[in-house]
């Protein structure tokens, strides 16, 4: 069970980052539906634990160490020379989204440059990466629980400290930036480019350990906080929509409220998530390229480095809104292809 709760813990690291952790992504595809967003967020927690599940599956059954395998497994020769290029540049778009997050954190709350806290970011991420996927596999990990508590003490926060109607919330809710047309499409795209982005390195976790059950077990895990911190933040930024609505950190913009020293505990679980992230998605998308044993890895990960620092200049909600919502669509294709292989493996096993 250990293990189980390690690779669900590392899940959840993987996909709750820059924008999961500071509420930008939870107000673009969840809170600005209103209600509707809270149920958006029981279906994404259910797609989470299966996709989560047979992902992790998929990778102990193949023992690998990279997510090209399974997907031209799942995919078969075209389809999956698709899906492996979609993934391969989901992973570094969703690490520069990483490395944004992190200049829009250092900018917000410690008044500096953005480009400092993204080049702090990269370098932290550059470090990590010269260590063998276990040792990054219990790094992210164990930021989690970290996270889980701050948000509780926000959204505790948010519930004493209402001042609005619940008509009055949702109808401000309504009114913000949203990334789908409906609440529907919203939780679905949410699902579909959280799990494209983090494919990767959930396959190649799974790849870690030799018992499917476990494996699978963790992804269910995984799928069940991801879906409580959802549901969490998203119900904590719609009690306090009037605070928080148009801020590029919401759940910082909560925390300040709170206390400075509260604030300054949220830097720190939003840099760890940031870092979280970054870490997965930068070692699965060169690993892609490079066996982490091969003379050219560290070079390769300085070089990709520096083009990540380029791209994140972008910007931190840019980013989120448009590099999300294309991966999303995308996404769908993946998942097509996971509940697919789920079915043959089922039938197989009947068989």
């Amino acid at each position: 069970m250990k293990q189980s709760i390690q690779i669900g813990g590392a899940f959840v690291g993987l996909i709750v980052g820059a924008g999961f952790a500071s509420g930008q992504e939870i107000m673009q595809y969840f809170t600005s539906f209103g209600i509707w967003g809270i149920v958006g967020a029981f279906i994404a927690t259910i797609a989470f634990g299966f996709i989560g599940m047979t992902l992790a599956q998929l990778g102990t059954d193949l023992q690998t160490t990279s997510h090209k395998d399974v997907i031209y497994l799942i995919g078969g020769r075209y389809v999956g020379f698709i899906l492996d290029f979609l993934i391969t540049f989901f992973l570094f778009g969703v690490a520069v989204v990483m490395f944004a997050g992190a200049g829009s954190t250092f900018s917000q709350m410690f008044n500096v440059n953005p480009m400092i806290g993204s080049l702090i970011m990269i370098v932290a991420t550059i470090l990590t990466l010269m260590l063998n996927v276990k040792n990054i596999i219990n790094i992210i990990a164990v930021v989690t629980p970290y996270l889980l508590g701050i948000i509780f003490i926000v959204l505790a926060y948010s519930i004493f400290t209402a001042d609005l109607t619940f008509s009055e919330q949702n109808s401000i809710a309504q009114q913000q930036a949203s990334a789908a047309p409906n609440w529907l499409l919203g939780a679905l795209l949410y699902v579909s480019y959280n799990i494209a982005a983090g494919a990767a390195m959930l396959i190649v976790m799974g790849g870690t350990v030799k018992d499917r059950k476990v494996a699978g077990r963790g992804g269910i895990i995984g799928g069940i906080l991801l879906g409580l911190l959802i549901l969490l933040i998203n119900f904590a930024m719609l009690l306090k929509i009037d605070v928080v609505g148009g801020v590029d950190m919401p759940t910082l913009q909560l925390a300040n409220q709170i206390h400075p020293a509260v604030g300054m505990l949220m830097s720190v679980a939003l840099l760890g998530m940031m870092y979280n992230t970054a870490v997965g998605m930068f070692y699965a998308f060169a690993v892609r390229f490079v066996a982490p044993e091969h003379k050219y890895f560290k070079p390769s990960i300085i070089g990709i480095g520096l083009a990540g620092f380029a791209a994140s200049l972008i910007g931190f909600t840019t980013l989120v809104g448009k590099v999300y919502s294309t991966m999303g669509y995308l996404g769908f294709v993946l998942i097509l292809a996971v509940i697919i292989a789920w079915v043959r493996k089922l039938r197989s096993s009947k068989a």
